[in-house]
């Protein structure tokens, strides 16, 4: 967007209407290149004019570089060129050099020529070996891609609102969208995930490309600087840079495309927005920068609900980009109609569209917005694939509008309880999940047991992965656990260590099934009880064990899932059962106090030994969301029925629970789908501040907020807003 239109902007006080007015008023022209816009590349001398002196790299081989090339040289000094995956040769008359040659060299910045989500990847990869060897690393507008930035749960930028875009749009007679990163995003982080999500599938179907991540990126710059190749293009160019590769290059570009199909949504304001502009009669182009052809941007627009516009302009087929003559070829078609393009990228979209003599006008992309909170304190925890597509898919979701600044106080919120699930729960308890399912494949367990009622949702998600065969809603609770194990008094000394919020009378009821008055247990202590504690205790075991006869189960070790517990449930439990039980727990507790037990548990966390983790502040509210919608169990009847108690909880509080658990499922199902399976790593840390989120991000369903902790056992209920 031109200098003069955000101008107006400012000047209008966010007032669309006075916008509207004072626009028309001037005759402003947004694309107003021939009024003295300038492009980032012209002002290159002076954003780096601090280090004329000092040797200088370039890091890009694409044909940016080469123009950057022609106006750097001759007045600094151009040691060389950096890439990802090329360390030698020549190019633009330059040497491709290395990192460490950079430090021989003695250079004092490196530039980075690239796309601002390259920018991002670029940074992740060498940012630390800049700082170390005190290299600065600068983007093209100067922008220092190492600086440290503060996580902020407010956004720092306002952008153009809904209001402001669509009255620019009002008195064009067409509008142009860019496509990636504008009306649909993809659910990784950086687009060179792609690539190597590329590479995985190839392997496992037996392709094996050496060099391949190199080979790939380089095909791309190197035919982009002659014209905008398709995919067949660079995979041929990949194929003749190859040997004993049998398979052609559409094969190839075949597989990378169903990758990148899985892996694209929806940004539905601006798929809403477009949409409607079409329905007002505006003529709607899309126009973008893919070596993916015409018929399979139509697919992916058809995927993600485009379907309303009036032409399609595709980079590889005129074989030309944006930053060349596409915008050209769209000015043509339009035939003196008025245009303004909308995209994310100000060089690509709005700087390229002003100097074909249309109206540039830039939206944040949901990776912009990311960055605007200064990645939420997530950038140290970017490290593996398999987190690159969790926050992939948290960033396709929580910034996927480009308006989230319009927010109240500019503070990033969540409208719906799905969304919690979604958003905050789920990358932790897929983590767990698949933890878990290593650890019964590791200890070659085939009975696994989920312990009611935390159980529900993991046996769900667990079954997805392994079948239900052998799996089990184990009917159980601490209180049903403990009355039907219970064998002596150094069993009920045991119990009573852990302190119930009650009388003594209440005691007896919640945790014992044996009812007294006040006057009767006055004065008294539990193992004063002990015998009528013992004797219920054998009626219990006997109704209890009819519920476990009923299961079937083959011999060897039971997977006995716990939540989170210091091992109560499986310590009477396992005295009811032949098979020993493994313990596999979220997170055990207290388990200093368990050691004489002699208890088998294996925990995804334990407390001993990080007891300041933030996941200890946190896992009530996961249980709440975990549970089933029946209520606890608090022992059998005679035929092995299970005897509920008394539900505490709201028709609206399960419906919430059960929006969050599908946000949750949602989730699991589609990290699973994306991410290799030899790619999944347990990122505990990234989970973690992902969970943290609940506390700063504000949310809106009134119905998260009603809800309660309960934990019948202590006698505790606990509001959720006093846990956040």
């Amino acid at each position: 967007m031109s200098r003069i239109f955000w101008t107006l902007w400012k000047r209008a006080s966010y007032n669309p209407d006075l916008y509207a007015c004072e626009s028309r008023k001037m005759g402003v022209r947004a694309h107003c290149f021939e009024n003295g816009e300038h492009t980032v590349m012209d002002n290159l001398k002076q954003i780096f004019s601090d280090y004329i002196d000092c040797p200088i790299a370039l890091y890009g081989l694409g044909i940016e570089t080469q123009k950057a090339l022609l106006i750097l040289e001759g007045t600094f000094h151009i040691v060389g060129l950096l890439d990802s995956f090329q360390e030698e040769g020549e190019l633009y008359g330059k040497q491709i050099i290395s990192l460490s040659e950079c430090v021989e060299q003695e250079v004092k910045l490196i530039i980075v020529v690239a796309r601002p989500g390259s920018c991002r990847a670029i940074a992740k990869k060498i940012g630390k070996y800049c700082i170390e060897h005190q290299i600065q690393l600068l983007d093209l507008r100067g922008r220092d891609l190492c600086m440290t930035k503060q996580d902020s749960y407010r956004f720092t930028k306002q952008g153009i609102s809904r209001k402001q875009l669509a009255g620019l749009v009002d008195d064009k007679d067409a509008v142009s969208f860019d496509l990636f990163d504008t009306l649909i995003m993809r659910q990784v982080l950086f687009s060179s995930d792609v690539v190597e999500l590329t590479e995985n599938r190839f392997k496992k179907k037996g392709i094996y490309i050496e060099n391949f991540l190199q080979k790939r990126q380089q095909a791309e710059k190197e035919l982009s600087i002659k014209y905008a190749p398709s995919l067949i293009d660079i995979y041929q160019f990949v194929l003749e840079h190859s040997s004993h590769v049998l398979v052609s290059a559409e094969e190839l570009a075949q597989v990378e495309w169903e990758i990148d199909y899985e892996l694209v949504t929806a940004r539905l304001e601006m798929v809403d927005f477009a949409a409607e502009i079409y329905r007002r009669g505006k003529a709607v182009y899309i126009t973008t920068d893919t070596y993916y052809s015409r018929n399979q941007i139509e697919q992916l627009l058809a995927k993600c609900g485009i379907t309303r516009y009036t032409d399609l302009l595709v980079s590889c087929e005129y074989k030309t980009g944006k930053t060349q003559k596409l915008f050209c070829h769209l000015k043509d078609i339009l035939q003196g109609n008025s245009c303004v393009h909308i995209g994310d990228d100000l060089a690509v979209d709005v700087e390229s569209a002003d100097r074909c003599g249309l109206c540039g006008c830039q939206i944040y992309s949901g990776i912009d917005l990311f960055e605007m909170t200064g990645y939420l304190g997530m950038w140290e925890y970017i490290e593996s694939l398999s987190s690159r597509i969790k926050l992939g898919m948290f960033v396709a979701r929580l910034f996927n509008s480009p308006f989230q600044f319009e927010t109240r106080n500019m503070q990033q919120s969540v409208c719906n309880a799905y969304d919690v699930g979604y958003l905050f729960m789920a990358p932790i308890i897929t983590d767990f999940v698949l933890w878990f399912k290593k650890q019964v494949m590791k200890k070659s367990i085939k009975n696994v047991w989920f312990c009611a009622r935390d159980g529900y949702l993991i046996k769900k998600l667990y079954d997805m992965l392994c079948g239900d065969e052998l799996s089990v809603y184990f009917l159980s609770s601490r209180a049903a656990a403990i009355r039907a194990g219970i064998e002596n008094e150094a069993d009920i000394a045991y119990v009573d260590t852990m302190k119930f919020s009650g009388t003594l009378s209440q005691q007896l009821r919640e945790r014992f099934g044996i009812v007294v008055n006040e006057d009767v247990s006055t004065g008294k202590k539990l193992i004063d009880f002990s015998q009528d504690i013992i004797e219920k205790a054998k009626r219990y075991r006997h109704h209890y064990q009819k519920y476990i006869d009923s299961i079937a189960k083959e011999s060897g070790d039971i997977a006995f899932f716990d939540f989170v517990a210091k091992g109560t449930c499986q310590m009477f439990v396992n005295r009811l059962v032949d098979n020993k039980l493994s313990g596999l727990y979220f997170l055990q507790i207290e388990k200093s106090f368990m050691k004489d037990k002699a208890l088998d548990i294996t925990a995804f966390y334990e407390q001993d030994k990080s007891p300041e983790n933030a996941i200890y502040e946190d896992y009530y509210i996961l249980e709440t969301v975990l549970t089933s919608q029946e209520p606890s169990i608090v022992g059998f009847h005679e035929n092995g029925t299970p005897c509920y108690t008394r539900e505490t909880r709201t028709q609206q509080e399960l419906i919430c629970i059960e929006k969050m658990q599908a946000g949750i499922i949602d989730y699991f199902l589609k990290y699973c789908s994306l991410c290799p399976k030899d790619k999944t790593e347990a990122d505990q840390k990234l989970d973690e501040k992902l969970l943290n989120q609940i506390h700063h991000i504000r949310i809106l369903d009134e119905d998260f907020w009603a809800l309660k902790v309960e934990d019948a056992f202590f006698n505790r209920m606990t509001n959720m807003s006093d846990l956040i």
